[in-house]
């Protein structure tokens, strides 16, 4: 009772050949293949050594008793 014979895998594989057809099954499988190279590839371009990643050009460091300037007011920093 707990083991399947192979009648009942050839009746899964029939079910599974009606539903995608003969073409579908290789064309996911292609499409699986292709999305795991992509994401392998993606995650070396991550990890490459020797790539300088630039500095955010939006920080500004500011000094005691400058004053900042923002669009509805003047502040001053101690």
């Amino acid at each position: 009772m707990g083991s399947f014979s192979i009648w009942h895998w050839l009746i899964v594989l029939v079910v599974v050949l009606l539903l995608f057809g003969r073409g579908k099954i290789p064309e996911l499988m292609g499409d699986m293949a292709k999305g795991i190279k992509s994401f392998k590839k993606g995650m070396t371009d991550d990890d490459t050594p020797g790539e300088v990643r630039p500095v955010d050009p939006r920080t500004v460091e500011h000094r005691p008793g400058e004053t900042v300037v923002t669009p509805d007011r003047n502040v001053t920093k101690s």
